[in-house]
């Protein structure tokens, strides 16, 4: 008669997150796809609330590091892993980073990060991951001293992006960048529909969740640590949204007041159309080319109590939609290289090509063309961009403004902003905000 069978030992602390990390890399690089994409269902695989944070300061460091660690990985590795280990490429790139902050003790990294090759099906390179991490420990300080200090590998951009945005901002590229790896704070706007901002501000301090209520953004408040925001008191009922003071910037300079007729083209998330909603009583009508982003629109109205038309339509193509009654106001959010919103999305950066901001350029030429024949004499539109790059900005302008003469730019000049003829730039990192760039162009009477 055999004895007890022996209890299976349990599963090693981290290891699940590390692999979860690895293989989100793996989607974003390989793949193509965003990190909030990647991480998708991550609160189904895991349920502590410490192991999704770790996932996602994994990835975010990873991101923010990358050409670093990578040439960092090379000096220890004999060659190459094989591309069906990628998942373990990653899983030692994010291994190297947390030794590297010191935020755990190393051999509780290195067992966690040994065992993850187990759960990326790869248990054959636990011995090598474990060398690998072991000689880290023991040649860190060498390696760290010959690490070439180029501003890619210093910043953790790709040299296109640097070479960019050291062009277009001589005096600032370094600290755009810089700010492109610092955690953001969590903006929210306050719907005055549904309630008062000093009331939202109490209601959520009272709950462990301490904001600012800052002078210059007068719907906004100012969190400074993330939190679950579906679970945040008041969310259900509408009394908030999430939203960068950056983006808040556009109601404004829409000179938004009741009766006007209101187009939002390139509307999704909705976030700049709520947000006229919230301020005045207007017949807006909400335009999106894609007819799932366009019905998350209508739910988010739902919860904050408003009411649009949304349309799902092209913005280059009017024809398709439109009624033929001018609109006193269009705001085009337009397709940008989002590199405003780098420390949001950290991927972005090794997502987008130079020949993606050509076509960008191309599109958002087409979109201004389009809807300016829509846009009543005496009537303003707002072109906005959540980018700081000059070809899409200024250029464009510019560029639109030689081709019609019956269009002129106003001045604009939200708090802080950089003017730069025509339009205005929010920098990344100026009040805490997002990078925008905004222009507000009025239809002469001719």
């Amino acid at each position: 008669m055999s004895g007890p069978s022996r209890p299976r030992p349990g599963p090693v602390t981290g290891a699940f997150p590390r692999a979860e990390a690895a293989r989100a890399l793996v989607q974003v690089f390989d793949h193509g796809r965003n990190l909030g994409d990647a991480l998708d269902g991550l609160e189904l695989r895991l349920s502590d609330g410490r192991d999704r944070a770790l996932v996602r300061r994994l990835c975010n460091r990873s991101l923010c590091d990358l050409p670093a660690l990578e040439w960092r990985l090379a000096r220890l590795l004999k060659q190459a892993l094989p591309h069906k280990a990628r998942s373990v490429h990653f899983l030692l790139l994010s291994a190297i980073g947390e030794l590297l902050e010191q935020r755990e003790p190393a051999p509780a990294v290195i067992h966690a990060s040994v065992e993850a090759t187990r759960i990326l099906k790869q248990p054959h390179l636990a011995r090598l991951a474990n060398g690998v991490l072991r000689s880290w420990q023991r040649e860190a300080q060498r390696i760290e001293s010959e690490l070439p200090q180029l501003p890619a590998l210093r910043l953790g951009y790709p040299d296109w992006m640097v070479e960019t945005l050291r062009h277009d901002w001589p005096e600032h590229w370094e600290r755009i960048l810089e700010i492109g790896n610092a955690p953001p704070p969590l903006w929210l706007r306050v719907n005055h529909r549904r309630g008062d901002r000093a009331q939202l501000a109490a209601r959520l301090a009272a709950s462990g969740h301490p904001v600012e209520i800052p002078p210059v953004f007068p719907d906004a408040l100012r969190m400074e640590h993330s939190a679950r925001i579906t679970e945040l008191p008041g969310f259900a009922e509408g009394r908030f949204s999430v939203q960068d003071t950056g983006a808040q910037a556009a109601v404004d300079l829409l000179e938004v007041r009741d009766g006007l007729r209101i187009l939002d083209a390139c509307a999704a998330p909705g976030g700049k159309a709520a947000h006229i909603l919230e301020r005045a009583e207007v017949e807006l009508t909400v335009l999106e080319l894609d007819p799932a982003r366009a019905q998350r629109i209508d739910q988010g109205f739902a919860r904050l109590g408003l009411k649009g038309q949304i349309v799902v339509g092209d913005a280059v193509m009017p024809a398709a939609w439109w009624d033929g009654t001018p609109y006193d106001r269009i705001l085009i959010d337009a397709p940008c290289s989002a590199t405003g919103v780098l420390r949001r999305h950290p991927e972005i950066r090794w997502l987008r090509r130079p020949t993606d901001i050509e076509a960008n350029v191309e599109l958002q030429r087409a979109m201004l063309d389009a809807l300016w024949p829509l846009l009543a004499p005496g009537g303003l539109l707002v072109y906005a961009t959540c980018s700081i790059l000059h070809a899409e900005n200024r250029k464009q302008v510019e560029s639109f403004l030689g081709r019609h003469k019956d269009a002129a730019a106003l001045d604009c000049a939200p708090p802080e902003a950089i003017r730069c003829n025509p339009g205005s730039q929010i920098l990344p990192g100026s009040l805490d905000r997002d990078g925008f760039y905004y222009a507000v162009l009025r239809r002469l009477q001719r």
